[in-house]
């Protein structure tokens, strides 16, 4: 393919794609492509992966399905860094003593 062609062919798959971040699943390729794995790319790296045949542009649904899974771990990530905050303090005997009678004293 002539460099011309190929950097022709990148801004019409560009100007073809109104979103800012588009969604791209990858073709099975000879240098180890895995086939189906589901990215969410800028706009230019898409076009360069379809231009060079490394992925194709996801339908509605696929995008959606990959979105809603993102959607889906983060809130997942975000619950377990929540249960990671949980504090727990050990105090001695006598320090708890100490904080029980400080409260009973500014009580009265």
């Amino acid at each position: 393919m002539d460099v011309r062609e190929y950097y022709e062919r990148i801004r019409q798959i560009e100007a073809s794609t109104s979103e800012e971040e588009v969604v791209v699943v990858s073709l099975s390729t000879p240098d180890g492509g895995r086939a189906g794995v589901r990215r969410e790319v800028k706009r230019e790296l898409a076009a360069r992966l379809i231009a060079e045949g490394r992925a194709r542009m996801a339908d509605e649904k696929e995008a959606a399905e990959h979105r809603s899974q993102l959607a889906a771990d983060y809130a997942q990530a975000e619950q377990q860094s929540l249960l990671g905050r949980t504090q727990l303090a050990i105090l001695p005997e006598s320090e708890l003593r100490a904080l029980k009678h400080s409260l009973r004293v500014n009580k009265s």
